[in-house]
């Protein structure tokens, strides 16, 4: 079940008048465009918020694996990692192939893995 943000009090909202009208009402013109999506941004992000997801996401740029391949790289059960390969089929990222008994997967988004390593350079340059 979701929490609810209450709303805020009169109290809670900033006092002091603001001093350039013209860029407030733009920037609040350009948060009302992006309104709808900004629940989609942060479900997005929440699948990456997580260190086993980023971990596959990874692994599975170096090439195609089976699932049994994946859950030896994470030290997991097959069955935890074939859930978060859902999470992230779902999502759009990675695509599948059966074969037989087995699965494979790969990455389907290689601007999502671009992302990634950029991130990651920025993370190392951050931390020197």
């Amino acid at each position: 079940m979701k929490k609810v943000a209450a709303l805020p009090t009169k109290a809670d909202v900033c006092n002091v008048p603001c001093f350039d009208h013209n860029k407030v009402g733009q920037i609040k013109a350009a948060l009302a465009k992006e309104e709808k999506k900004l629940p989609e941004l942060a479900e997005f992000y929440k699948l990456l918020g997580n260190t086993t997801r980023l971990k596959i996401l990874l692994a599975l740029a170096q090439g195609e694996l089976c699932v049994c391949d994946i859950a030896h790289v994470l030290q997991l059960s097959t069955a935890a990692t074939s859930h978060q390969l859902k999470l992230l089929r779902n999502q759009g990222w990675l695509s599948k192939r059966d074969d037989g008994k087995m699965v494979y997967y790969r990455l389907h988004s290689q601007d999502l893995l671009k992302a990634l390593k950029g991130d990651l350079k920025m993370l190392e340059e951050r931390l020197g």
